[in-house]
């Protein structure tokens, strides 16, 4: 038998183990391919690789991996809420910035100085959605109003906000802190701080407080998305927007709803460092929005798989120290990065390809098994 029942519910094995051995042939894939290229480099891809484990697994490597798996994490939650929707939204990066600046230059602003910290955290987390919501709204409306790509649009987006933030941070509320050289917005008071959480043993460093909100976030997106109408509508105007709508869902209202949100999500994205660690708004804070669109696809938008995504980019990030004082190119991270999203997206291409055939053979098989039975029926019924 190809499929086992489980309570009410039956799970296809046929279909299910080829997307079960696609991620791991796609690793495989992968680190076949870097080998390659460290072998070009005249590196011993064994040494290398074992290399990059023995640094990863040390305590305080952990942290940081942890604190880059969160940044990553909620910047593909955000990539995933368009991508359900069928939508490509790729000013994950813009909308990030331009939330950040905003939530930390009105919450270091002078005349903020009398609210309590734990209030003033909760603000720059509303403010910070609040923004990010409003500039993906743009594209959005430009989608629904006028038939713009939202790919171009937030595309444009992302300079254009980058742009307004830089000009605002250097000529207008920017500061320069003392032993500083460049301007940042204030720096956030103590009491404001997010403490962080001593989950990993054998260190003193702690990780970012955020990656709390990550996890919750993410518990959050697998309830909206498959436990709420709002959720089965958004699914059902990805797959068929034709059927969606013939259906009574309101297409251009779920296309500006699911850019809200992620819009909204996005603004999330900075504020793990900044709560946790700069404590200000710096020009530093940047390419985590892009990288999320690749943790999107390497978690296939499911919420397990986005962290396990998010966790091995952060491996791969952290290990770049590693390489270079082996003498190792730190291109070989990017190549291996690139090489991993490519591996998975054309594995489960095929995995999915294999399972829609398996599953026609089944029905095929199934159809002419029963054949004589009915042929039996019409007979006896005459």
């Amino acid at each position: 038998m190809t499929t086992a029942a489980v309570g009410a519910r039956r799970i296809d094995v046929g279909k299910l183990l080829p997307q079960l051995i696609a991620p791991v042939a796609a690793l495989v894939i992968a680190a076949a391919i870097s080998s390659i290229a460290l072998l070009i480099s005249d590196k011993d891809p064994l040494t290398a690789f074992q290399h990059m484990y023995e640094f990863g697994t040390q305590p305080d490597q952990k942290v940081e991996i942890l604190n880059k798996a969160s940044e990553l994490y909620i910047a593909a939650v955000a990539v995933a809420f368009g991508f359900k929707m069928g939508l490509f939204n790729i000013g994950v990066e813009g909308q990030s910035k331009v939330a950040a600046f905003f939530a930390g230059a009105l919450a270091s602003a002078s005349f903020m100085d009398w609210m309590p910290g734990g209030l003033r955290i909760v603000l720059i987390v509303v403010v910070a959605m609040i923004v990010g919501a409003a500039w993906a709204s743009i594209a959005a409306l430009l989608k629904t109003q006028r038939g713009v790509s939202e790919v171009i649009s937030t595309l444009m987006l992302n300079a254009i906000g980058g742009l307004v933030v830089t000009w605002l941070l250097n000529d207008h509320w920017g500061v320069t802190e003392p032993g500083a050289q460049i301007k940042t917005t204030g720096i956030l008071p103590e009491d404001s701080w997010m403490p962080g959480l001593p989950i990993v043993s054998g260190t003193e460093q702690k990780v970012l407080g955020f990656f709390a909100i990550a996890v919750v976030l993410g518990a959050a997106y697998w309830f909206v998305i498959n436990r709420t109408r709002f959720g089965f509508d958004l699914r059902a105007t990805g797959y068929n927007p034709f059927a969606a709508v013939a259906s009574g869902v309101n297409a251009k209202r779920m296309v500006i709803t699911a850019m809200l949100i992620s819009g909204a999500v996005a603004g999330l994205v900075n504020l793990p460092r900044m709560l946790g660690e700069s404590h200000t708004y710096t020009e530093g804070f940047g390419g985590i929005g892009f990288t999320g669109i690749a943790v999107a696809l390497l978690g296939r938008n499911h919420p397990i798989g986005m962290a396990l995504g998010a966790i091995l980019w952060g491996f791969l990030a952290s290990s770049q120290i590693i390489l270079d004082l082996d003498g190792i190119p730190k291109e070989i991270i990017l190549i291996m990065q690139g090489v991993t999203v490519l591996s998975v997206v054309i594995a489960y291409e095929l995995a999915a390809r294999i399972g829609r055939r398996a599953q026609q053979r089944r029905v095929g098989v199934a159809t002419a098994a029963a054949a004589p039975a009915a042929a039996e029926v019409v007979e006896e019924s005459k």
